[in-house]
């Protein structure tokens, strides 16, 4: 679908089940040479072909209708690149021998790559989450297989222009049944997407017997205490649940606001967003039906709150809900919108109760008087990544190891430096260096 004129405007070329096995066989039989490899230099050259590539950004940016967010997204690729490429040497080194508890015996150890990783990635971002998991596996030695949305599939080919010979990434255009197939060619899979989807993912990968690493939905809480700066509170929750037009998994999608501050926040938070713009939405989704469900059980609406249609594309102003509650879906369900609907609370515990009653456990947001205060609530969330005084930072901030609380995704966490661990198994070097076995009698 072109989204200008809103109609199908070329067919998705998605391989056979028989061409997908062979690209995965081709891929799997580079695997040693992969790894024998300077990743370094073609990682590097990989990288800095993404971040000046103008086909690439204005593949993205008919997909997504979204201009300075798909530049964000090529800077972000070529740093993940630096990144890697500066840090993984020594987090793959083989573990020095140590003494172990019997006499004689030393470990030591190495890391063994997968020989072909799949990802799965969605289309809030199709570049960025296309690459962020396959960056780090391939540094690591694997060899990879990227199957993105059928929804912005345009960036596909002119990144594959972009991919040096030596380097064994392969991203391929299809559908669900595109991704179903690749699970069961791989040595282990990384998918980012709806919970239902990650469900269908996983029981796959089991049937298939390999890890699978899931980052699912998020319904992101936001919670201002009364001490907290209003002005930087409403601030940063606007750009942080309205950012990419709300499409995004660490979108703050729900706010709590100490009772004894609520007007004034919110006074500010509406007079923000009426002056923002409206931003593209790649798909509507839930959105009409979240906010048609919120207003009829009785929710305000204090600003935006109608998609419009021009230019071929569906937009929506930043929305401000009150009057809300936890029987309402846009409290409850990801929404994956620029809605932020705003509820009272009395007192810390309520607050905390409020935001970890959800199915999902992505990240959150703390605003207080002082970094301790909002730390003692942050260690209270059910969330793998709480922003402190400020809002959706883990957009920013790729350093901080996390893992997913609830439906909001299982395996090894995505950032920081333990991240590259998914890509390889331990393999441990027990030496006997005493002159006898220990089964010696």
């Amino acid at each position: 679908m072109n989204p200008l004129p809103g109609e199908p405007d070329r067919p998705l070329s998605p391989p056979s089940a028989e061409e997908l096995a062979a690209t995965a066989h081709t891929l799997r039989s580079r695997s040693a040479a992969w790894r024998a490899a300077d990743r370094g230099r073609a990682l590097t050259a990989f990288g800095a072909a993404v971040a000046r590539d103008e086909d690439l950004l204005e593949a993205l940016v008919a997909d997504t209708g979204r201009r300075a967010e798909s530049e964000l997204e090529r800077r972000a690729v070529a740093a993940t690149v630096d990144r890697w490429v500066r840090q993984a040497p020594a987090l793959l080194a083989d573990r020095p021998d140590e003494p172990s508890a019997l006499p004689g015996i030393v470990v030591g150890g190495e890391a063994v790559p997968y020989e072909l990783v799949g990802v799965i990635s969605p289309w809030n971002f199709p570049l960025l989450l296309g690459l962020i998991d396959a960056v780090p596996a391939l540094a690591a030695g694997c060899t990879v297989l990227v199957k993105p949305s059928e929804l912005t599939p345009r960036f596909v080919e002119p990144l594959m222009r972009l991919v040096p010979a030596e380097l064994p990434l392969r991203v391929v255009e299809g559908d669900a049944e595109t991704g179903r197939s690749l699970v069961g060619l791989v040595d282990a899979v990384v998918f980012t997407g709806s919970v239902a989807t990650g469900r269908q993912v996983a029981e796959a990968a089991a049937r298939a017997f390999i890890p699978a690493f899931l980052e699912l939905g998020g319904k992101d809480p936001a919670i201002v205490l009364a001490g907290a700066d209003l002005d930087r509170a409403s601030s940063a929750i606007l750009r942080g649940g309205t950012a990419n037009a709300g499409q995004a998994c660490q979108s703050i999608e729900r706010v709590y606001v100490a009772r004894e501050v609520f007007d004034d926040f919110l006074r500010l938070l509406v007079a923000k967003a009426a002056k923002a713009p409206a931003g593209p939405l790649v798909t509507t989704g839930v959105i009409p039906e979240h906010l048609a469900d919120a207003v009829a059980r009785g929710a305000v609406v204090r600003t935006g709150g109608e998609i419009e249609r021009r230019e071929g594309w569906h937009w929506l102003r930043p929305t401000v809900l009150t009057g809300v509650d936890h029987t309402m879906r846009v409290m409850t369900e990801e929404t994956f919108g620029p809605i932020l609907p705003v509820m009272p609370f009395d007192g810390v515990d309520e607050a905390v109760e409020l935001a970890n009653d959800s199915d999902y456990g992505l990240s959150a947001a703390v605003f207080a008087a002082t970094e301790q205060e909002a730390r003692a609530v942050a260690s209270r969330l059910r969330a793998g990544a709480v922003s402190v005084n400020d809002a959706a930072l883990t957009a920013f901030v790729h350093e901080g190891e996390k893992d997913s609380f609830n439906l909001s995704g299982l395996g090894g966490s995505r950032m920081g430096p333990a991240s590259i661990s998914r890509f390889v198994r331990r393999r441990a070097h027990l030496v006997n260096r005493s002159p006898r076995s220990v089964w010696s009698v």
